[in-house]
Order: C-alpha cells, then sequence, then structure tokens
C-alpha cells in the first residue's frame, strides 16, 4: 500500500534553488540564486548564493554569496574536514569553492575543468564531461586524476568503495560501463560491454549497482537470457521488447558475469514511459516514478515499501541520505522521512 511520506520541514526560500547537498548527520545544503527581471542577463553565470538549513526543522542557519552561481554544470556536498564544498561556474571560469559550515566563510576556490555532472564525497568530487573523467582533491581541491580514452564519450557516474563507474557510448554508438579505480583513476575494467543497450542512468551503493536502461536483452549473459524472454513473454505488448527496465550488478562484476538480479518495468513506447531515475544510499535502491518513490534492496531487488512525496513530480533536485529524501521545488525545500 502506498504511503504518503512524513514531511520533517519544508522552508521557503528567496531565490530559485538549483542544487542541493545532503549528507549522513548535520545541516543540508541549498544552492541558490535570484534570476534578474525578465530573465535577462550579459554574463553566462548568474550570481549564486549557499544556505545552510537544520535538519530537523528547516531552519536557515546561515545564508552566503557563493562563488560559484547558475549555469552550466553543478555538484555539492561534504569535504572530509567538514567544509562545504561546492563546484559549478564562475564568472571566471568554473571552480571549486571550499566554504565554512559553521558560518558559510570562504574557505578557498580552485579554478577546474568544465564539466557537465559531479558527485562530491568526503575525499574527493568527480566531475564528468563528454571527453574526460576528473577527480578533485576535497581538501586542496587540486586534480588527483583524469581519465579519458579515444572513442569514448562519458556520461552518468557512480561511487561504490574504491570502485567508479561511468557509463560511456563509444564510437560504435553503442552504450557500456566502465569502471575505475577511485585512488588514481585507472582503467579496472567493463562491467558491461558495449551493445545494445540504451543507459539512461546508474547508481551505486554498498555490493551493488544498478543501471537503469533499455533493451535489456543485449545486456544480459547468454545463460539467462532464456529467463528473460520468458518475463518479457508475459507482459503486454512483448513483440516492442523492454522499454525500460532493473539490471542489478556487484560491484566487483565485470562483462559477462552473471546479474544480481533485473526487472522489465516498460515495454510501452518510448515517448509513453514516465520519467524514472535512480538513485541509492545505504544498500538501497531508491526507484523515482514521478511523485512516488519505491525503495528497493540492492542486492535481491526485494521491495521495501512506496510512498507517496507531494512535489517529487515538480523536483529541481533530489537527494537521499539514510533514509532523509531532501527535495527541491523552484522556490521550495522540503525533507521528508524514508523508513525503509
Amino acid at each position: 500500500m502506498t504511503r504518503t511520506a512524513k514531511r520533517r520541514f519544508s522552508r521557503e526560500l528567496a531565490g530559485i534553488v538549483d542544487g542541493l547537498a545532503i549528507g549522513a548527520h548535520g545541516p543540508v545544503l541549498v544552492h541558490h540564486y535570484e534570476p534578474p527581471a525578465d530573465d535577462m542577463w550579459m554574463d553566462d553565470v548568474i550570481p549564486g548564493k549557499l544556505a545552510a538549513l537544520e535538519r530537523a526543522t528547516g531552519e536557515v542557519l546561515w545564508s552566503s554569496p557563493c562563488e560559484v552561481g547558475y549555469g552550466r554544470g553543478f555538484g555539492a556536498g561534504f569535504a572530509s574536514d567538514g567544509a562545504a564544498l561546492v563546484l559549478g561556474p564562475t564568472a571566471k571560469g568554473h571552480m571549486a569553492v571550499r566554504m565554512a559550515l559553521a558560518n558559510g566563510a570562504l574557505l578557498a576556490a580552485h579554478e577546474i575543468e568544465a564539466f557537465d555532472d559531479a558527485i562530491v564525497h568526503e575525499d574527493m568530487a568527480i566531475t564528468v564531461t563528454p571527453k574526460s573523467v576528473v577527480a578533485y582533491d576535497s581538501r586542496t581541491l587540486i586534480e588527483s586524476w583524469e581519465y579519458s580514452r579515444p572513442g569514448e564519450r562519458y556520461h552518468h557516474v557512480a561511487r561504490a568503495g574504491n570502485r567508479v563507474f561511468i557509463s560511456v557510448t563509444h564510437s560504435s554508438r553503442k552504450h557500456g560501463i566502465i569502471c575505475l579505480d577511485a585512488e588514481n583513476g585507472e582503467f579496472q575494467c567493463e562491467v558491461l560491454s558495449p551493445r545494445g543497450a540504451t543507459i539512461h542512468g546508474i547508481a551505486a551503493s554498498g555490493e551493488g549497482l544498478v543501471v537503469l536502461t533499455r533493451d535489456l536483452q543485449s545486456a544480459l549473459p547468454r545463460e539467462v537470457v532464456g529467463q528473460f524472454m520468458i518475463q518479457l513473454s508475459r507482459l503486454e505488448d512483448s513483440r516492442r521488447g523492454d522499454t525500460l527496465s532493473l539490471l542489478a550488478l556487484p560491484v566487483d562484476s565485470s562483462a559477462g558475469d552473471a546479474p544480481l538480479w533485473w526487472e522489465i518495468l516498460s515495454t510501452q513506447p518510448v515517448d509513453e514511459i514516465p520519467e524514472i531515475a535512480v538513485s541509492a544510499d545505504s544498500g538501497k535502491l531508491y526507484l523515482v516514478n514521478e511523485a512516488l518513490i519505491e525503495v528497493r534492496d540492492m542486492l535481491t531487488g526485494r521491495k521495501l515499501g512506496d510512498w507517496a512525496i507531494p512535489g517529487l513530480d515538480e523536483r529541481v533536485a533530489w537527494q537521499v541520505a539514510n533514509g532523509a529524501g531532501l527535495l527541491a521545488e523552484e522556490s521550495r525545500v522540503s525533507l521528508f522521512e524514508l523508513p525503509a
């Protein structure tokens, strides 16, 4: 039975929210900006602000101008020493910025390469552009390593322990997933060989990696294709094939290894599928479908529950940590409890 998630707080901000960060404990971070009249501005970047909200009540602890503004690429999180870490565009190019978690004071800033997507962990921030993957030390902001290979184009990134997973498109225009060593960025293995599957998203936590994909058959090893075909045949419009599926793999797997589990989510025409996204935390998979979120065990796929979250279908950003779901709509930030 679908339940409505308990809302811990909801807070309206004076500005438009474009980024969030939530950790295992402590305040949550909200990056926001004030759009100019008629949305007209001369530069590529609108100046931004960073606010810290008390985790239990949503009280604004501080709000400070932030070197990082609104534009291409954004990432935020917490460094190992507790500092707030924000990456994104500035008037002087892209930067990684450290700010004091106590009051928002600027601690350091370092110029970095422009990027499209980023994830921030206590030891490093990892950025992704079509041509390269770059890691930066969370304390010094200096580049730790860079990875790129000819004929590869990079899209999504996820991390579990010392393994960094990147979804790639090869020169053949087929999708796959590679694994890099988080310490030095060295190539470890292909997790999914570049075949026909289209990868829409990846998420990793604990011992599991989950892939949101289309044309699952092309990603499965031959010995389980028969089981997949039986499952597909039981669904309506099975002749179209799967248009959206989940594939779970062990984090230490390589191409051709048996999956942990899989599930066909849809055989509807592609243009009729609702927008679905995946994220992971503490060994759980969070599957977002419009205003609903379904929680599963990463290793087994077992459903742990589903909740309706008001405003989730209008989300600007969404993150989960330790059973707390942080949601940003246009100018509102809310925190919900997910007791799974």
